[in-house]
């Protein structure tokens, strides 16, 4: 866990702002510092390193940790200046809301594709390690006193950082790096609970078809040799 939060503040300081990056594969490395190589034309998302030759079709198994979550630097203060008044609490229950999300909704997309969860190390199994980075909540759902309504135009944003690992031998097959925004609606909308539920389940939901497509998309290609 050391090495995964090490590697990750690397990856939150090199890619600052991710959006903007993303957009300009010139500025990235073709490899990374393990001899992962940058995959080009990526669909749904931004950048992906992959060990040269890795083969996925091995695995009808994952084991999905749950993943780690940390919101955009000063969030806190920036709601705060407002008429919300963000706790230390509100965020850990945020995160937590977030996380629970996040495995709800790879797992229903996983089973869905056929590949059973596993929580043990086998030849079958890839290890899947997720972070939630550069969390912004526009419009959080905060327990107060008095009823405060906040009016946004999008319910905010979320940046993926995803690894996946050989469980038997823990080799570091794939990085992924990838953006996402609720869509900006172009008028002021009472933004709620519900409404930040499911704004965040409409940007998760790529990224785990992404995950089981190139899962499948592997098996396919073994199938046919």
């Amino acid at each position: 866990m050391k090495i995964f939060l090490m590697m990750l503040s690397i990856i939150i300081l090199s890619s600052a702002p991710v959006a903007t990056i993303a957009k300009n594969k010139k500025e990235i490395p073709e490899y990374t510092v393990e001899g992962l190589k940058l995959v080009p034309n990526t669909k749904n998302i931004a950048l992906v390193w992959a060990e040269p030759g890795a083969d996925l079709s091995q695995y009808d198994r994952v084991y999905l940790t749950e993943p780690y979550v940390a919101f955009k630097k000063n969030w806190k203060r920036e709601q705060n200046r407002g008429s919300l008044r963000v706790g230390s609490s509100d965020m850990e229950r945020i995160k937590k809301n977030v996380s629970e999300l996040f495995m709800e909704v790879f797992t229903e997309e996983l089973t869905k594709g056929g590949y059973t969860l596993a929580d043990e190390r086998a030849e079958d199994v890839l290890i899947v390690k997720p972070a939630i980075i550069d969390l912004d909540v526009k419009a959080p759902d905060v327990r107060s006193a008095g009823r405060v309504e906040t009016f946004t135009t999008s319910a905010g944003s979320m940046t993926l950082y995803l690894e996946l690992y050989d469980s038997e031998t823990g080799d570091l097959l794939a990085k992924a790096l990838d953006p996402k925004a609720d869509r900006d609606k172009g008028f002021m909308q009472w933004q709620t609970k519900v409404a930040n539920y499911s704004a965040a389940k409409r940007m998760m939901k790529p990224w785990a078809e992404a995950l089981r497509n190139g899962l499948d998309e592997a098996r396919d290609a073994n199938n046919q040799n």
